[in-house]
């Protein structure tokens, strides 16, 4: 079977594109927010056992279309198949190297110092070129910062989950990003895709509206050394309709960092405020992070969406898809703004459509 979309896979920077062709079943790259990797997978037809198992850690990269939508380094070999059936091998590769020393614990601490300087430290420990990081966290100042046998990754992970933010590492430079602002680390705009039904729409499945973590403001604990006392700092996250008080369990180290997770509560607020899925024709510049914009669906599932996570897969059968994990709707996207005889409406005996709508 040919392939329909083009692609080139380059491997320890050699060109392997023509000694795969023969063989290659699927490509498979997904791109997700938070603290996971960028992963890829490369699946063969290996009848016969005539594939050559790529080295261990040798660094790969992926273009669909002529664009790179994934750099790393192999992580896993897996053989699979039947006595009745043929024979697979599935090549694995993370963002990164997972044996280097990211993940080897640090102990060191920094007094007076920005968040970008106490990063700045640890990545240079964990091996890597550098850390970018988002303006809005960048200057975060602090008395003490601290890595008590802690990794790297693990720090990184810490502080995105306090942040509300998104922490990867890729090749030799880990990132530090703002949630949900439709931006890079370094500020730029993140890429944005469009979906139309009837085109390049293959389905969806979203809830544009989802109620669970809204809450109307945000409590935190902290430590006051001036009155030696415990108090508290009060994020309002301006959630039109929420009553509740999202109260943090742990203890802030102080004011700072009280607000810090505060805010990054309220941001979280915002984005989980709807979800969903759409599958679409292969959209290479899809990225984590950037925006999608729905339309042709409905009124109010139609909008602005943040994209969480991304999977591009492409095979020699001819198919090749992207599928968008969305959250944070905007944009119209929640409310159905059409006149008031179009929507369903309450009465005393339950929920009813206008007399000139049916069901069925």
């Amino acid at each position: 079977m040919a392939w329909k979309v083009a692609w080139r896979v380059l491997v320890d920077g050699q060109d392997a594109t023509d000694g795969m062709r023969p063989h290659l079943i699927s490509v498979t790259v997904t791109d997700k927010d938070g603290t996971a990797s960028d992963t890829c997978s490369l699946e063969f037809d290996d009848s016969g056992g005539q594939i050559s198992l790529p080295r261990d850690g040798a660094k790969v990269q992926v273009y669909l279309d002529g664009v790179l939508v994934f750099s790393g380094t192999v992580d896993s070999v897996r053989s699979s198949g039947t006595r009745g059936g043929g024979r697979t091998l599935s090549v694995g590769a993370k963002g990164f190297d997972a044996k280097g020393k990211t993940k080897e614990p640090q102990s060191h601490h920094m007094d007076d110092a920005t968040l970008q300087q106490f990063l700045d430290e640890a990545a240079a420990k964990a091996g890597l070129s550098g850390i970018q990081i988002d303006p809005a966290f960048a200057n975060i100042k602090r008395d003490y910062w601290s890595a008590d046998a802690e990794s790297f990754l693990h720090i990184g992970q810490t502080l995105a989950r306090e942040l509300n933010a998104t922490f990867k590492i890729r090749d030799d430079k880990a990132v530090l990003a703002q949630r949900g602002q439709g931006t890079s680390a370094v500020g730029g705009a993140m890429p944005t895709v469009v979906g139309i039904v009837g085109q390049n729409v293959i389905s969806w499945s979203i809830a544009p509206i989802t109620s669970r973590r809204k809450f109307a403001k945000t409590s935190v604990r902290y430590f006051d050394r001036a009155s030696a006392s415990f108090k508290s700092m009060v994020v309002e996250t301006g959630i039109v309709g929420a009553d509740a008080v999202n109260e943090v369990r742990s203890a802030a180290a102080d004011e700072d960092q009280a607000r810090a997770i505060g805010e990054g509560r309220k941001t979280e607020g915002e984005r989980e405020g709807g979800e969903g899925s759409v599958e679409l024709n292969l959209a290479v510049e899809a990225q984590a992070e950037g925006t999608f914009i729905l339309s042709g669906a409905r009124p109010g599932v139609d909008g602005t969406y943040r994209i969480v996570s991304v999977v591009k897969k492409a095979d020699r059968g001819g198919g090749s898809t992207t599928l968008l994990e969305l959250k944070q709707p905007g944009g119209g996207a929640g409310a159905d703004d059409r006149p008031a005889e179009a929507n369903i409406t309450q009465t005393d005996e339950g929920f009813a459509l206008p007399a000139h709508e049916t069901l069925g």
